[in-house]
């Protein structure tokens, strides 16, 4: 199972990545030199619409660059009663309403789904899988995404791309899910060019698509791939576990490396999770870009 698991994750990043070389852009507030151009040119009957909430302000950022680059309509999922606290209260007060199973009071979203073929539903990571605002817009709203094309994305500490688009699909069974994009946000400054890349790969830009190289055979770590591992995973606040093996491929950004990590919890359990990181040809510090747990 995870091996499948593991092969769905690299064939989703090496489709995600393939368009680095074929998209140029300018700075993070600019317009990018062709990008718009060529989406006014490919199907104008699509309507879209981005829906997304946002806590700190990451997913709000994520979710207008989409709009930036798509030129669609946009709103704003809010909380009756906001989650106004820091990490730790918005934690404990997720934790309380999860064990009680509360659903979270929203306030009505003054735009029509009927009126879209497409929705980009953004939204940040809690407990690996979509905020619980996000939860109460989809089952609200499920029969309204009967036929529809919905595109997922995520602002995170670390990872949970995959298990929320899984929950997607599960709330959504009548839409077309498309797995979605995700940025960590200590990233959020590389996310203008990966949506163009992103929106690229996935047929809403009008881009070229360049293939990447396969990864290397998988190998026990090196000293140095550990040494690379450690500056990428290093500073992060919690402990992302032991790389025990890994596979690399070149592409246009640096090298990218794929670390089959352990970890061990408090009570001795043991689990298992991938970790991508990118090492920048430039010169810079490497930096891991999400961590897939099974």
């Amino acid at each position: 199972m995870w091996e499948i698991l593991i092969n769905s994750i690299v064939m989703k990043k090496l489709f995600l990545m393939a368009a680095v070389a074929a998209v140029t852009l300018c700075g993070c507030g600019g317009k990018s030199t062709s990008v718009s151009e060529d989406k006014a040119a490919s199907d104008s009957t699509d309507k879209i619409l981005i829906v997304y909430y946002s806590q700190t302000g990451a997913t709000k950022a994520v979710a207008e660059e989409f709009q930036r680059q798509l030129g669609c309509d946009i709103a704003a999922i809010e909380a009756v009663k906001p989650y106004d606290g820091d990490y730790g209260a918005t934690i404990q007060r997720w934790r309380e309403e999860v064990d009680n199973n509360v659903k979270v009071e929203i306030k009505p979203l003054d735009v029509n789904l009927d009126d879209y073929s497409s929705v980009f539903i953004g939204y940040p990571i809690w407990g690996g899988t979509y905020a619980l605002p996000m939860a109460t817009f989809l089952a609200d709203n499920a029969e309204s995404f009967k036929g529809k094309k919905v595109v997922t994305f995520s602002t995170f500490g670390s990872g949970g791309v995959s298990t929320s688009t899984r929950d997607v699909v599960a709330a959504l069974p009548d839409a077309e899910v498309i797995a979605g994009y995700g940025v960590r946000n200590a990233r959020l400054a590389k996310a203008p060019e990966e949506i163009a890349e992103f929106l690229g790969a996935t047929d809403f830009l009008d881009v070229e698509i360049e293939s990447l190289p396969d990864y290397s055979d998988v190998t026990e770590v090196t000293e140095n791939d550990v040494r690379i591992f450690d500056e990428a995973c290093g500073s992060y606040q919690f402990p992302l576990g032991t790389p025990l093996k890994v596979a690399s491929r070149k592409t246009p950004k640096g090298t990218e490396y794929r670390y089959e990590v352990e970890s061990q919890a408090p009570d001795s359990t043991k689990s298992s999770s991938i970790i991508f990181v990118i090492a920048p040809d430039d010169g810079s510090a490497p930096e891991f870009t999400e961590v897939v747990r099974f």
